[in-house]
């Protein structure tokens, strides 16, 4: 009798000369599968580097393009196998094809975005130092890189994602680098030859707008700085909703989102939990992602997400820049402890000017000052039916142009747009929150709008 099988799995003790046939066929009956192994290469007693012509004649090369050359570990010869990043098999000459990343860029037409290699991240990085890190969260890394040209670049490392995660995060990828937005962070290439692609973004030096509100070190933001960066990110908001062929919801604005340049100009980042609107629907139904605090109460409660949420959530963003407040403070009493309820209740009670951050408030900007809390006010509504739109919005603000004969204001639709980011020197890489039972418990404990 004869069979293939590991040379380890069968082991008779040879007593009697009927054993070997009948201790097969009782496996065989039972179902048992006999494990092989097949230890094979490429025998024609010569290394990869004389297979390719390097240091011998050989033209019977047998790996395909997109292939690396691996040396047998059990006698001469050699394996093939696909290069990361691609797939297939690399005994085809054309076998080993570009990952699903990589094709969707090639057909959406990104011939801007630059294909790193992994070598070519490591050096910038200095081999992922962790000195070089500016970011760090639940969904990745974020690392400072300088490329050969001198050029400060953000590298981040995303988590392992499974399949149906990478999927989406592809599609976003591939609509977002079709974006080209002076106030949105631009996504300057990727590489694929990790599991997980990593993403290569322009560098934002000043940080985030959360850290220069609410931290001592930061920029004291004057009420003009603050009204322009409103402006800025509202303008941006305004056109991923309305301007591109399929809208986009962030699903996380925030001010730690909000990224400022060297010139103070701010740059949305963060789009690792944002949704494709299809065009023929006002709404999905998805898991409740967002940021406590800043969370749309109705989608909250629902999880109907809708455009609408994006403008709740810049609403608190409005009141942050207003109050200098955080959006969520335990520090605070209970009534308080909510910034867009407590903000909410001041206006109702005429006393916007007691919550209002002090140095702000000064004769010419009184007026200002009004029309962004009403604005801020109506963006934080219950009902989303009853919120602006985005672009209700930033039209708002930028007619304080008039209003306050400010320079820096562009109209909407002179805007030409583009895509996707991370963060800067205080990068923060959102800790964006899945909702549990236990944090619903949580937060509808401490005065959460319903």
């Amino acid at each position: 009798m004869a069979f293939l099988a590991d040379k380890d799995w069968f082991n008779s003790n040879g007593s009697y000369p009927w054993s070997l046939r009948n201790e097969v066929e009782y496996l065989v009956n039972v179902g048992f599968r006999t494990p092989i192994v097949l230890d094979w290469a490429i025998r024609n007693n010569i290394s990869c580097e004389e297979a390719q012509g390097q240091g011998g004649t050989d033209t019977d090369y047998a790996c395909g393009h997109n292939t690396d050359c691996i040396h047998s570990k059990n006698g001469p010869g050699y394996l093939c196998q696909c290069k990361k990043g691609f797939q297939g098999n690399p005994y085809l000459p054309d076998g080993c094809q570009g990952s699903f990343l990589q094709q969707q860029l090639s057909n959406g037409g990104s011939k801007l975005l630059k294909i790193f290699s992994t070598e070519e991240l490591k050096l910038a990085t200095n081999n992922y130092n962790e000195e070089c890190i500016i970011g760090q969260g639940g969904q990745g890394t974020v690392y400072k890189g300088i490329l050969p040209n001198h050029q400060a670049v953000a590298i981040k490392m995303s988590r392992i994602m499974d399949a149906s995660q990478m999927e989406q995060f592809i599609n976003e990828v591939v609509i977002l680098t079709q974006i080209n937005h002076r106030n949105v962070v631009k996504l300057l290439g990727c590489c694929l030859e990790t599991e997980v692609p990593l993403l290569v973004y322009e560098y934002i030096s000043n940080g985030t707008l959360f850290h220069h509100i609410h931290q001592n070190n930061g920029i004291l933001l004057s009420w003009e700085d603050r009204l322009r960066i409103a402006t800025e990110t509202a303008s941006a908001f305004a056109y991923l909703h309305s301007k591109v062929s399929i809208p986009i919801i962030h699903r996380d604005i925030k001010s730690t989102n909000i990224l400022l340049d060297e010139k103070y100009i701010a740059k949305i980042s963060d789009f690792g939990v944002s949704k494709l609107l299809p065009t023929d629907q006002s709404q999905i139904t998805t898991l409740v992602q967002g940021t406590l605090g800043y969370l749309d109460p109705e989608y909250f409660h629902t999880s109907q997400l809708t455009e609408k949420s994006d403008v709740y959530s810049f609403g608190v963003v409005l009141v942050e820049l207003l109050t200098g407040k955080k959006p969520l403070s335990f520090e605070r009493p209970q009534e308080q402890r909510n910034l867009a309820t407590y903000f909410i209740s001041s206006m109702n009670e005429n006393r916007l000017f007691e919550l209002i951050e002090d140095r702000l408030v000064d004769e010419k900007n009184v007026e200002e000052l009004c029309v962004v809390a009403k604005v801020a006010k109506r963006c934080l509504s219950q009902k989303d039916e009853e919120r602006p739109t985005m672009e209700e919005v930033a039209m708002e603000l930028q007619n304080l142009k008039r209003l306050g004969k400010q320079p820096w204001v562009q109209p909407i639709e002179e805007e030409s747009v583009s895509l996707l980011s991370e963060p800067s020197e205080f990068y923060h890489v959102g800790d964006t929150s899945e909702q549990s039972s236990l944090q619903r418990n949580m937060i509808l404990s401490m005065n959460f709008p319903r």
